[in-house]
């Protein structure tokens, strides 16, 4: 009984990873496609050097985005 549950339980655990990897390729797919359609003139590290806060929020808001995706990728 314990090495079925044990190997139900490693099934699971490889089944959520695999979602989360996907998730993770996607997301930072999509962000990468966004920032070259949208922010062409745009460089975020050199904004950020100049202390440019709006750009340091919008960079935190990606980074949580990213966050997200694979929180909500490990919840299965």
């Amino acid at each position: 009984m314990e090495l079925e549950f044990f190997s139900a339980s490693l099934i699971n655990l490889v089944i959520n990873l695999g979602y989360s990897l996907i998730a993770i390729v996607v997301s930072v797919y999509v962000l990468f496609w966004v920032d070259n359609k949208l922010l062409k003139e745009i460089n975020i590290e050199e904004e950020l050097k100049k202390g440019n806060v709006a750009v340091a929020i919008f960079a935190s808001a990606i980074l949580i985005f990213v966050a997200i995706v694979i929180a909500f990728g490990f919840k299965g």
